[in-house]
């Protein structure tokens, strides 16, 4: 069975990228979607998973700033082609649980408590 993770993004460590890492030690050979990270982040979580970043990643400050670019984000997840697995488990506290899936396919969503953003927004 060849598994998809998809997160929203991993740019720091949270409640929602231990559970990430808790998800990729039960499947150690599933990639990983997401729309930016950070190697710095991938290395401090010990993930060894293929990544792809979605087209944010390559926009300018997307690793620091990624919370300016949340009207791209659905749009972002929405591209990734995920057609080749048969297990895609989303862990979205934003837009991961809106990845595009086949009727072929089983999709689990974890489902975290809504994304809360400190001062930028103030």
């Amino acid at each position: 069975m060849k598994v998809a993770l998809v997160h929203d993004w991993i740019v720091n460590i949270g409640g929602a990228e231990k559970v990430l890492k808790a998800i990729t030690e039960i499947f150690p050979q599933a990639d990983i979607f997401t729309l930016v990270y950070s190697n710095d982040t991938l290395k401090r979580l010990n993930l060894d998973s293929k990544v792809y970043a979605s087209f944010i990643n390559k926009l300018p400050k997307a690793k620091s700033k990624y919370s300016y670019y949340l009207p791209l984000m659905p749009i972002a997840i929405e591209q990734f082609d995920l057609s080749q697995y048969d297990l895609i488990i989303s862990s979205s506290h934003c837009v991961a649980k809106g990845v595009i899936t086949k009727s072929y396919q089983i999709h689990i969503c974890y489902c975290h408590t809504p994304m809360r953003f400190g001062q930028e927004w103030s």
